[in-house]
């Protein structure tokens, strides 16, 4: 497992090098994480889940949920066919409740899948887009959201009100675990930060954020719930994948390829931590 880390992460340099060649100069280091005064940590959080519950009730995620049905349902895509052969875990063509049981392998592809790199894989495969395309760009921004970032969202949506639960039988998921495990713990990059740096210990805030443990149980489910998240200050959808990106962004850590295996390691280790929450559905973000 160790060597299969090193080599994830290796390629994770490489991929970046060129990218890191090209950045500006480091910008200066954000301030690190403090401890939160615990007596102010509650009545902020309070303040912020009340915010974003109103939000929740006219959700505009819901307009992308619906075009991600109809591309699912219908015949679209170059080729003009459906998903009802895509196969989420569940069976082919079923969608209710498959969301909250990714990552997962699939024996068709032998490898461990979270759902955004299943729902992308069916699109391209039986849909007939183009991965190339797909790449160019695969979030959204203030002109686009791309027509996957829909369909994850409509099968977001079908597993609402579910209890998270991402299998560890295969032992790739396992492995898959494990991986994720240690990429989490990673300490790397300019400021030698890793994702535990600001998520590994109780007790943090940035700004008047505060910052879920997520190596604990009761509070991973922070870093699955809302996502896929319409972004108010822009009007379109991210999804997990956009955001483990932007934590090694945010970390200046070289970001993984779209869709890697270092991504979708991450996303088992978390998910299988938050197994037994509730998810909620798509959310709502600033």
């Amino acid at each position: 497992m160790k060597q299969r880390l090193g080599m994830l992460l290796a390629a994770a340099a490489l991929t970046a090098s060129f990218a890191v060649h090209a950045q500006q100069p480091a910008k200066k280091a954000p301030p690190p994480a403090k401890a939160a005064a615990p007596a102010n940590k509650s009545e902020v959080s309070k303040e912020f889940e009340k915010f974003r519950e109103v939000l929740e009730e006219d959700n505009p995620a819901e307009l992308f949920e619906a075009k991600g049905e109809d591309i699912w349902k219908n015949k679209k895509g170059p080729n003009g066919a459906s998903m009802a052969q895509c196969d989420l875990g569940l069976g082919a063509g079923v969608v209710k409740g498959a969301y909250v049981h990714m990552p997962r392998y699939f024996a068709d592809v032998g490898q461990v899948m979270d759902a955004e790199r299943r729902v992308v894989h069916c699109m391209i495969k039986y849909l007939g887009y183009d991965e190339a395309d797909i790449r160019k760009q695969p979030f959204s921004n203030v002109n686009k959201t791309p027509d996957h970032v829909s369909v994850i969202t409509y099968v977001a949506a079908q597993s609402r009100n579910m209890k998270i639960a991402a299998p560890q039988r295969h032992p790739k998921e396992i492995e898959a675990y494990n991986i994720g495990k240690e990429i989490f713990a990673y300490r790397a990059g300019p400021y030698d930060f890793s994702c535990a740096s600001c998520h590994g210990e109780d007790g943090k805030r940035i700004r008047t954020q505060d910052l879920p443990n997520l190596r604990k149980p009761g509070e991973a489910i922070r870093a699955y719930q809302g996502w896929p998240g319409y972004r108010m200050t822009g009007g379109f959808m991210l999804t997990q994948q956009w955001r483990m990106n932007d934590c090694f962004r945010q970390q200046r850590f070289p970001e993984p390829n779209y869709l890697s295996d270092s991504i979708t390691a991450l996303l088992a280790y978390m998910t299988v931590t938050a197994n037994g929450q509730t998810y909620k559905g798509p959310g709502i973000k600033r």
